[in-house]
């Protein structure tokens, strides 16, 4: 391995962490001397937060955590990597299995022993084992920019889907409006009943939505002569009066997030289109501004981090996991990943078959054989992922006129005619 040239820097612990998906074996040994420690923790994030704000209370103000950790958990890496104050080692699982057999020729192995092995890999060995190097700051903030935006996008869709409810109980005319938008959030504060609403004169109303920019005549007169006609669903109050406030409450909320995501696009376009490796991912088909930024923070900037296109796909969560057992062969979703950038891959390869005709040809192939529809997308997104880490790799931007030619020299089925 590589032996890292990086200036020499205070260190409070070495930690190794044998990762498995029920649980975590830790095994911490203190810079100081002090006597080192074993725990099991639960692979869920919660349990993950608490022991890193433990590791920052007790061990982050005296120097670095040295964490080594096998490679292909890229779930487990992407959290910690969060964190300043951890310094990662990922190594390769076959690098753990030989240091393993030095000392078992028998080869035995159990979670604790292979954790205090990994901790004393990064603890006496740590010159020869090359740490995980943190992205410039431009792409952290593009990360966590593109993160953001979509934990906004999903809280919005949870708090449609609340309000949906809500008004199906007591006034369904209110679900006409495009409930995904400043308007109708506007428009739910202001009459948040039917009751009160009829209480409007028309041309109040024809205001209302005149002031927010819609010009739409026939559709204003549409709604305001369903108001005319409409109906109580119900005259109970114990039923409207508790529902009008919660949608009031929910129309409130979705107003804040729907405004702030003009904002995040903005800033991410601003940090995308300045970043060096912007020209590679915006010229894939179907990413656009909202996926090509999360593709190359997928990537990062360290070119020397990843080695294949497989082992992305591993970390990624693309890869599917297989298993084997006598005859019986069965492959399934790999579940223990960075969700965000298992996500981001996933609905890119959604995106590009409306605008690449191979990824089209491909997802269909897979649809003739009887897969489901993620199922089909799941596989060009690994198919596309040999694709993006080339690209990368050798700072290109992606040529679909060159890629469908090579498709056609191999006598690919899914070069376009």
């Amino acid at each position: 391995m590589a032996e890292s040239n990086d200036t020499p820097e205070p260190i409070s612990a070495f930690v190794g962490i044998d990762w498995a998906d029920a649980k975590h074996d830790i095994y911490l040994h203190p810079a100081d001397g002090s006597t080192a420690s074993h725990e099991v923790i639960d692979a869920k994030p919660e349990a993950l937060h608490d022991w890193i704000l433990k590791m920052r209370e007790h061990f982050s103000a005296a120097g670095k955590i040295y964490v080594c950790l096998e490679q292909s958990k890229g779930a487990l890496i992407h959290q910690l990597m969060q964190y300043d104050f951890f310094v990662l080692y990922p190594i390769n699982p076959k690098t753990l299995a030989r240091f393993r057999e030095a000392f078992r020729p028998s080869g035995a192995k159990d979670d604790r022993s292979d954790a205090d092995l990994l901790c004393e890999l990064v603890r006496l060995h740590t010159h020869r084992l090359r740490p995980w190097k943190p992205d410039d700051e431009q792409t952290r903030k593009l990360n966590a920019f593109c993160q953001n935006r979509r934990q906004a996008v999903g809280s919005a869709v949870r708090l449609l889907q609340q309000v949906r409810e809500q008004l199906k109980l007591y006034y369904p005319l209110a679900l006409e409006l495009e409930l995904n938008t400043v308007l109708a959030c506007d428009f739910l504060q202001r009459w948040p009943t039917l009751e009160e609403l009829r209480q409007a004169k028309p041309q109040t109303i024809r205001k209302f939505f005149y002031a927010h920019n819609f010009r739409r005549g026939d559709k204003i007169e549409q709604f305001v002569q369903k108001l005319q006609k409409q109906t109580p669903v119900t005259s109970d109050r114990a039923i409207i009066e508790p529902a009008a406030m919660q949608v009031r409450l929910l129309a409130a909320q979705l107003r804040v997030i729907l405004n702030s995501i003009p904002e995040f696009d903005q800033t991410i376009a601003e940090i995308f289109h300045s970043h060096p490796d912007a020209a590679i991912f915006e010229s894939f088909p179907g990413a656009g501004p909202q996926l090509a930024p999360r593709l190359l923070t997928a990537f990062g900037t360290d070119r020397d981090r990843l080695e294949s296109a497989e082992q992305m796909s591993v970390i990624s969560g693309v890869a599917p996991i297989k298993i084997a057992s006598g005859k019986s062969f069965a492959t399934h979703k790999r579940w223990a990943c960075p969700k965000f950038i298992r996500q981001s891959f996933h609905e890119f390869a959604g995106c590009s078959i409306k605008f690449c005709a191979w990824a089209k040809a491909f997802y269909q192939a897979q649809r003739d054989k009887n897969k489901g529809h993620h199922t089909a997308v799941r596989a060009l997104a690994f198919k596309w992922m040999r694709i993006l880490f080339a690209c990368w790799k050798n700072r290109k931007p992606y040529d679909d006129v060159l890629y469908t030619g090579a498709l056609k020299k191999r006598g690919s089925a899914f070069a376009s005619p």
